[in-house]
């Protein structure tokens, strides 16, 4: 049937022996040499990515913080552009209303002496409106 022999069997050992040997130092120790050194360059790369996330959400802070302060002054630069044209406009409506004050003055000057005019023009003509308002009624 079977026949053992202890020599075939030390040779296939020693053979088993020596593969896994070469094995180990050819392939199993190289390969977990790569496998430690990817996971360091992967452990590397997480970490620097961190830090550029980091640095990317202390960018984008700063960069709302500068939009926030030039919204904030060029709120302050409109409403000092819209007081000083306020202030122009004021200015412009109190001259016009001065202007127009002298205007009326000067107007009521002038309607009061031709009032006063009238007034004598009338009164200077009373004499001969009586004197027809009597002939008037002479003849009714």
């Amino acid at each position: 049937m079977l026949d053992i022999q202890p020599s075939l069997m030390l040779f296939v050992f020693v053979v088993f022996i020596t593969l896994l040997f070469l094995l180990n130092q050819i392939l199993y120790k190289p390969l977990m040499a790569f496998i430690d050194e990817r996971t360091g360059s992967i452990a590397k790369d997480l970490e620097a990515s961190k830090k550029l996330t980091s640095n990317s959400d202390e960018m984008q802070a700063k960069a709302q913080q500068i939009i926030n302060e030039a919204k904030a002054e060029a709120t302050l630069i409109r409403q000092k552009a819209i007081d000083e044209a306020k202030l122009v406009a004021n200015s412009k409506i109190e001259a016009k209303h001065k202007e127009l004050e002298s205007e009326y003055k000067k107007f009521t000057k002038f309607f009061e002496q031709d009032k006063e005019s009238l007034k004598e023009a009338i009164l200077a003509e009373v004499p001969q409106f009586r004197d027809a308002i009597k002939t008037k009624l002479s003849k009714i």
